[in-house]
């Protein structure tokens, strides 16, 4: 459905989300990985007849998936997919886009009584779902992409060294986290990730969060929110982890691009108390020990 919206609310909803983004550790506009989907090697997001959308509603878009957790870069209307003999599930919530236009308009000057012309600019919004909103739709709405390199790039011993701690590694999507509640790491798939590298920081980096749990090192930092003292501790523990297993793992250390947001935070931690970065350090040398600690001791004397 089509609604008038005023300009200023567009850009303040829009300013707001972006600012909700960046407060929630993410840039809207950079990934460490490209979509789960064959129409990821699209860099914007696109209509159903595989038209791109621009300008602000790019961002909208890359928000909404960001929030949403979609792979696939394809968006429709609820018409639109009802025409394609499909349905969006019950209870999905939708997205908004924006289309502005101009109109114009002949009126008459008070003044001369002469008929001028007008121009009337104007935005109007609309709601559109996400192809993984929708069930029915034709195949190739939903296929998935071609490997960028051949599984025989994988290293083998990055492989051997994370298969070794039997934690639940879960593949799929588009975000890499850890669950602390289920216990459990999402990754999106190894094909998704630039290169190999990108691919092994990321889970070392959720490996890291993975040893906090109750029944490993039991590392509690006093995290209460995202923003705090304690997550920014954290997510600084998990960074130095990272860069500790890639180090012994002889491997480029990849940087999560979307923890460059969590610059400001770590300088506030390390700022307030000086002690923060050998706490941090210590923290994860710990973590590494532990998941060295999993390792077949054949493996680690090699």
């Amino acid at each position: 459905m089509n609604t008038s919206i005023p300009r200023q609310d567009i850009y303040a909803r829009v300013t707001e989300r972006i600012i909700a983004d960046l407060e929630n550790g993410v840039r809207t506009w950079v990934k460490p990985w490209n979509a789960d989907h064959a129409a990821g090697k699209f860099t914007r997001p696109l209509r159903h007849n595989g038209i791109p959308y621009s300008g602000i509603n790019i961002l909208m878009l890359w928000s909404s998936a960001v929030a949403g957790g979609f792979a696939a870069p394809i968006w429709m209307t609820f018409r639109q997919s009802m025409e394609l003999g499909a349905h969006v599930r019950k209870g999905e919530k939708g997205s908004l886009v924006v289309y502005a236009n101009s109109i114009t308009r002949k009126e008459t000057d008070e003044a001369t009584g002469e008929d001028i012309e007008r121009e009337i600019h104007y935005m109007k919004g609309y709601t559109v779902f996400n192809v993984d909103q929708i069930e029915g739709l034709p195949a190739h709405y939903y296929a998935k992409p071609e490997p960028r390199f051949n599984p025989i790039q994988r290293i083998e011993h990055a492989e051997q060294f994370f298969a070794a701690l039997n934690a639940d590694i879960r593949h799929g999507g588009t975000q890499a986290y850890y669950a602390q509640q289920s216990d459990y790491i999402r990754m999106p798939p190894f094909e998704a990730f630039d290169a190999a590298e990108s691919y092994y920081a990321t889970l070392a980096h959720e490996s890291t969060h993975w040893t906090k749990h109750p029944s490993r090192v039991n590392r509690d930092l006093g995290r209460k929110q995202w923003g705090d003292e304690g997550y920014a501790e954290e997510e600084l523990v998990a960074e130095l982890g990272a860069a500790f297993l890639c180090a012994d793992l002889e491997l480029a250390l990849q940087p999560r691009e979307d923890h460059a947001s969590y610059i400001a935070h770590w300088l506030k931690v390390l700022q307030n108390d000086k002690r923060a970065i050998f706490r941090a350090a210590a923290h994860a040398q710990r973590a590494a020990d532990f998941l060295h600690k999993l390792q077949p001791a054949s493996q680690e004397a090699a």
